[in-house]
């Protein structure tokens, strides 16, 4: 049996080589392999990687021509993998390898998805504990599907999981949700999640922020309802203060003729009707970057891969095998590229950066 491991990276120089020590460790008694796709790092990242799959050719290397994203990275590990069983992890070894062998024994025991659950965040504020937890129970209320709070991108995926993973390839991608929508056999397994071994996080508040709003737009329509929720309100409230200035104006004398309640009520039916008309143009816009079917991601090296495999639909595949004058067709309906194999005489095409 096969395993695959997939770690997307970006500027994770100083972790590569502890992460790698702690594979070769924990899975001495299991056939693996580990893909490692760079998302546009712009330290000593590729080379390290790139020295490290000469070393050990169990280690493969996908790199972006630019940032595309940790979902995309995720997208492209999951497309290249071959293993009988695939696990998605983070190289700063919050993500623990030692709890691989754990999860393969529950994977063996016929789980389409075993999830590490967080049991605790170490050196974690309380405000991104606080509000990780508040992001999963919203979008568990307004979701179709429920998600299962503390439980990341870090997973075991069978191989049949993963064929399904790969035919969704929608351009705005929530890998979580995916995993949910797809309702396959899941066993939990807790853990503590340590601190990062070294660097920074890539994910800023405000990076989150955009992360946890696709999650909410690509898998709910909740923010079109409520908008739809809070103009019935306010056009309700509206109409009641229209009945009491009418009261007022014909049975009282004392209607005092001004502006501050009418400016009041232009200000909440304004807000109301640019959040609506946002939530909608949001929506609007991801239908138009859908509609143009672009690739998912595009790859300009590739080493350690076997020879060839399969096509790859929505991605565009840039570093020439198979083809000697250095062109590679595309097929513009689809987007799918076959997908050539590393070799010791590979070179990559112009403008790769090397």
């Amino acid at each position: 049996m096969l395993l695959s491991i997939v770690i997307p990276v970006l500027n994770e120089a100083q972790t590569i080589p502890l992460l790698l020590d702690r594979l070769r460790d924990t899975l001495r008694e299991v056939t693996w392999e580990v893909i490692f796709v760079d998302d546009g790092s712009t330290d000593e990242t590729p080379g390290i990687l790139e020295r490290a799959t000469v070393k050990d050719e169990r280690v493969k290397l996908l790199r972006f021509s630019r940032n595309f994203g940790h979902q995309a990275a995720v997208t492209a590990g999951l497309d290249f993998a071959n293993g009988d069983a695939v696990a998605v992890m983070d190289a700063d070894l919050q993500d623990p390898p030692e709890l691989l062998p754990r999860m393969l024994a529950l994977f063996q025991q016929g789980y389409d998805i075993v999830s590490p659950q967080r049991t605790s965040r170490e050196a974690e504020t309380r405000f991104k504990r606080w509000t990780s937890k508040l992001f999963y129970r919203v979008l568990s209320g307004m979701a179709d599907t429920q998600l299962i709070p503390d439980v990341g991108d870090f997973r075991l995926f069978s191989r049949r999981a993963v064929l399904a993973i790969r035919s969704l390839r929608e351009q705005h991608r929530y890998m979580r949700g995916i995993v949910a929508w797809l309702g396959l056999k899941e066993a939990i397994l807790p853990f503590e999640r340590k601190a990062r071994a070294a660097g920074k996080t890539n994910y800023p508040l405000l990076k989150m922020l955009r992360f946890a709003w696709t999650g909410v737009t690509s898998f709910s329509a909740f923010p079109l309802r409520i908008s739809i929720a809070a103009g019935c309100i306010l056009s309700g409230a509206g109409f009641v203060y229209l009945l009491r200035a009418v009261y007022l104006a014909l049975w009282t004398t004392t209607l005092v003729p001004g502006w501050a309640s009418v400016v009041a009520l232009q200000c909440a039916f304004s807000g109301m009707i640019l959040l609506a008309l946002g939530a909608i143009g949001d929506y609007v816009a991801r239908n138009y970057e859908e509609v143009k079917n672009r690739p998912l991601y595009v790859v300009t090296e590739a080493r350690n891969f076997p020879l060839p495999q399969r096509s790859v639909s929505r991605a565009v595949i840039l570093y020439d095998l198979a083809t000697p004058s250095g062109r590679v067709l595309i097929d513009d309906a689809q987007h799918t590229l076959p997908i050539p194999a590393a070799s010791p005489s590979y070179q990559p095409l112009p403008g790769a950066r090397a």
